[in-house]
């Protein structure tokens, strides 16, 4: 099964690939995590593409998209889950991560770039409030 999580940064979908990890046991992959598998790029874009037809019917993989360009890589049959968080959250969370500074221009792009997945198609759409449990059953 290939599951594609896909939103904005920080709200939530590494936390959300990991228990899904856990029950289905899937490998995860985020971004462009796929120049991993071959030295020439080009040769690493096709070998993913490749496996991630592949996973539709076979192994379970997870791929976590925050950048819109990579949703044209999910073949048809992916299940695509949308994840959203309100604004003051996703600001909140990536201060956090920044050790308690959040930059006015990373600010403004998070701001910008809010609601961006709102009217992309998808088999689940979550927010912060959603139930693991559903979820699990969902993909099943």
């Amino acid at each position: 099964m290939l599951i594609a999580i896909i939103g904005e940064n920080c709200v939530g979908k590494s936390t959300l690939a990991n228990i899904i990890s856990e029950k289905i046991s899937a490998r995860i992959y985020s971004g462009k995590d796929y120049l991993r598998l071959e030295k020439n790029p080009s040769m690493a874009l096709e070998h993913f593409k490749t496996m991630l037809k592949a996973s539709v019917t076979g192994d379970n993989i997870i791929y976590l998209i925050t950048e819109k360009e990579h949703i044209q890589l999910l073949p048809e049959g992916a299940f695509r889950i949308v994840l959203t968080a309100d604004l003051e959250v996703i600001k909140e969370r990536f201060k956090a991560r920044m050790h308690g500074n959040l930059p006015l221009p990373l600010e403004k792009i998070l701001e910008s770039k809010h609601g961006m997945y709102d009217n992309l198609e998808c088999n689940l759409k979550l927010d912060a409030n959603y139930d693991v449990e559903q979820v699990i059953q969902k993909l099943l």
